[in-house]
């Protein structure tokens, strides 16, 4: 499911997709800094809880690892091990592994044991995922390729060789995705009375009314464009559908190929209205039946349904952009007329159609899939909207949290934080009544002093940003770090920006080379005993929406050390002056790394002495070939680790002498996993952390993140429960397989049907307590 997702990379019109990638994300999450994209743009504790003995599914053996495929720089460990773990067969490929990610997705849809409708909705998100993968992944190999890069990614492969790869793994997917709805969900949606059905099968009355309607409400919004000597190749807009049409005026003439745009602002599922079905008519079949009315006097010769994808790599220099608003306007405006990475096309186009859109959109063969339609699954989302509980997961109303619910009308919110910290679990817990109710109360009550918080996404009528201005109003003092350069959240977060400056709030854009992707607020508070700093670090954007799909978490704490560590993040946000070091955050691009690399090596250190030693990190990414390489150290060293991916992975389990006591799990279902959390043993204390950041080099090297200790015993002890729950799920688990591939984790018999998002789901409804989670 897919994530930091994304206008088009995190809903699909009303359903949330960062379930396939990205974070933030995601589905979803932004690629600008990635380096493998770089040249191509200028206290008391539990016992520790042995994780390992719960996990089922490990690969078949360890492997020697000769099949697969170079990190780059070496790193150095205490006891360097004699293998070489800068092979390239030690590695997997960023690229192909997320596209490995999309079809745990699109197995999601395939899947006959999820309702219909849900799968339907799956097929919605791989598109959108997919639509992600190429604007921003594929456009920026093509980059590369076109500036001559030729260095190679630690697995081995040069900018072209990941390009041929990735097209060659994405038609089989796509071609399944197509099959999967057309032998499998259009038919069973049928079954069920949900109807798609094609023009030519209507009835006549059916037909007049359909035609009325495209009189009335479609014909004004069309526009043919026509292209011949007297007029020059028609521009065609991103992921928009069109209808490629060749029309003849006289026997014996030479057809012209002309363009018609199907208008993203008009229903593309358009109801007919009789019988007890619900019935619809797909409007590019509307428009194709009365090509007519648009191109009189001619013959229409032959159609074909067609969509291009761009790129989204519009590089740009901060170091010498003047303005930076300015700058991303420019961006917004160059990704329009960006280059085409992709044209899909419905199977069986006339090889003239095909010959221009190759030529004028400067493509590929390798870059045209031909498709049996129809295209562009994201509309198809709008079907889980009907009321069919029959066909789909019952509603999930996420709860109040217990803590925050217990006292009566007039008690705060801070002096519950005040007791004892605090952790909400989206979206099991309301972010309406969490971080929500955090800010406006904040916002209204008359002894705070100052409100600061960093925006990486939020919701375009963002209730967060209305306590931001509402705090401005009655006269406190509020700072607030916007990221322009969210991928794709660009023009909602300019927009935002600007209105919190017209209400005189301190606004920073963003930070010079760096995106800044931390999940935190502060508010300064005068009480009786002085001022307390009130903070809130979590692994979630501020964004009300995707938090009703984002598995999530977040901590609220009184705790000095992290609130004066806020305190010198949220100067540096509105200074420029990057601290190094703090008391208790891991920050980066400060202290993070050294610090996990650290954590790392004291487990590994454990292990050779002989005691126990374990590592559990569960995140949405893992990319970063020197922590990868610390892992395998690690492992070496004989310590127990499982890791909790969600998509990207380049570690590879299970390999001899390097990996045999790792274990890679990915959590595919209802919601997005998007949590990071990371558990190290230690004899003297459980360390638990959470946060913005996944084991990637942009995360720690190019991106401002923030990751704070858990130091409560109460709260540490629910983070083993959800590892535990997680590590244990028997329905939505995958498990890694030495060569990279994945298997579904075998069901355990003595505990069957373990679903970890209907397991959070009781317990936030008090049907189970936290305790008795696994």
């Amino acid at each position: 499911m897919t994530g930091d997702s994304e206008t088009d990379a995190g809903s699909t019109d009303g359903v949330e997709t960062d379930r396939g990638c990205s974070d933030d994300s995601s589905p979803a999450e932004d690629d600008e800094n990635d380096p493998s994209l770089r040249d191509a743009q200028s206290v008391d504790s539990p016992s520790s809880v042995e994780f390992r003995s719960m996990v089922s599914g490990r690969g078949d053996g360890a492997d020697d690892g000769t099949e697969l495929q170079h990190p780059d720089s070496s790193g150095s460990n205490e006891t360097e091990p004699a293998t070489d773990l800068s092979k390239p067969t030690y590695y997997l490929n960023r690229e192909l592994s997320e596209l490995a990610f999309q079809r745990r997705v699109l197995e999601e849809a395939v899947d006959e044991d999820n309702p219909l409708l849900e799968r339907t909705k799956f097929l919605a998100i791989l598109t959108t995922n997919m639509d992600e993968f190429f604007r921003k992944r594929v456009g920026g190999l093509k980059q590369q390729i076109a500036a001559g890069v030729d260095e190679e990614t630690p697995d081995g492969r040069t900018p072209l060789e990941q390009w041929e790869d990735v097209l060659e793994t994405a038609r089989p997917i796509f071609e399944r995705q197509s099959r999967c709805y057309r032998e499998e969900i259009r038919p069973a949606l049928s079954a069920a009375g949900v109807r798609i059905v094609e023009y030519d099968a209507l009835e006549a009355a059916e037909r007049e009314g359909i035609r009325q309607y495209f009189e009335s409400s479609v014909l004004p919004t069309l526009t043919p464009l026509t292209f011949d000597p007297a007029h020059p190749f028609p521009f065609i807009s991103n992921q928009s559908l069109s209808l490629a049409i060749l029309t003849r005026e006289r026997p014996g003439e030479d057809p012209t190929f002309s363009r018609v745009k199907i208008p993203r602002n008009q229903v593309r599922l358009i109801p007919l209205d009789n019988g007890d079905d619900d019935r619809y008519v797909l409007l590019e079949d509307v428009v194709r039946a009365h090509l007519d009315r648009l191109f009189p006097d001619v013959d229409v010769i032959e159609t074909a349904l067609f969509r291009v994808t761009r790129n989204a790599e519009v590089g740009r220099n901060e170091a010498v952009a003047e303005d930076l608003i300015e700058m991303i306007e420019e961006v917004l405006e160059e990704r329009r007329f960006a280059t085409a990475v992709r044209l899909e096309i419905e199977r069986g186009a006339p090889d003239e159609i095909l010959e221009i859109l190759t030529r004028e959109l400067d493509l590929d063969d390798r870059e045209v899939f031909e498709l049996d339609g129809p295209l562009d699954y994201r509309d198809f989302a709008e079907l889980t909207k009907l009321h069919r509980d029959d066909l789909a997961v019952p509603e999930w109303t996420p709860q109040p949290h217990p803590r925050l619910n217990e006292r009566d009308d007039d008690g705060s919110v801070f002096d519950t934080i005040r007791e004892r910290d605090v952790l909400v679990h989206h979206p099991y817990h309301s972010f309406e009544d969490t971080v929500q109710r955090f800010l406006e109360e904040a916002a209204n009550d008359p002894d705070v002093l100052a409100i600061k918080a960093a925006i990486y996404r939020t919701a375009s009528d963002s209730q967060v940003i209305e306590s931001l201005l509402e705090a401005a109003r009655n006269g406190k003092q509020v700072a607030v770090m916007v990221e322009l350069k969210a991928r794709f959240d660009e023009k909602n977060n300019l927009e935002w920006a600007k209105k919190l400056e017209e209400e005189g709030i301190h606004v920073a854009y963003g930070t010079m080379g760096y995106k800044t992707h931390t999940k935190t607020s502060l508010v300064v508070r005068e009480e009786s005993d002085g001022v307390r700093l009130y903070s809130h670090v979590g692994t979630g954007n501020y964004h009300s929406e995707t938090a009703k799909q984002y598995e999530d978490l977040g901590l609220f704490t009184v705790d000095r050390d992290v609130g004066q560590d806020l305190v010198k993040l949220f100067n540096y946000f509105t200074g420029h002056s990057m601290p190094r070091e703090y008391r208790k955050l891991l920050v980066a691009p400060g202290n993070m790394r050294e610090r996990f690399r650290s954590l790392i090596r004291a487990e590994a250190r454990r292990a050779r002495d002989g005691d126990d030693a374990q590592i559990v990190a569960k995140m949405n990414r893992l990319e970063d070939p020197e922590l990868v390489r610390e892992l395998y150290r690690a492992s070496i060293a004989g310590v127990d680790i499982d890791l909790i991916v969600r998509d990207i992975c380049r570690l590879r389990p299970g390999l001899a002498n390097v990996s045999e006591t790792i274990d890679v799990h990915s959590i595919v279902g209802r919601f997005l996993e998007h949590s990071r959390i990371f558990y190290f043993q230690s004899a003297e204390e459980t360390r638990y952390y959470i946060g913005s950041a996944d084991w990637m080099a942009r995360n720690l090297d190019t991106r401002v993140e923030a990751v704070v200790p858990i130091d409560d015993p109460e709260i540490q002890s629910t983070l083993e429960s959800v590892l535990e729950t997680l590590l244990t799920d028997d329905q939505n688990r995958w498990v890694m397989q030495s060569d990279g591939t994945y298997r579904r984790a075998e069901t355990d018999s003595d505990s069957t049907n373990n679903d970890v998002h209907e397991t959070f789901m009781r317990a936030a409804r008090g049907e189970i307590r936290r305790d008795d989670l696994p």
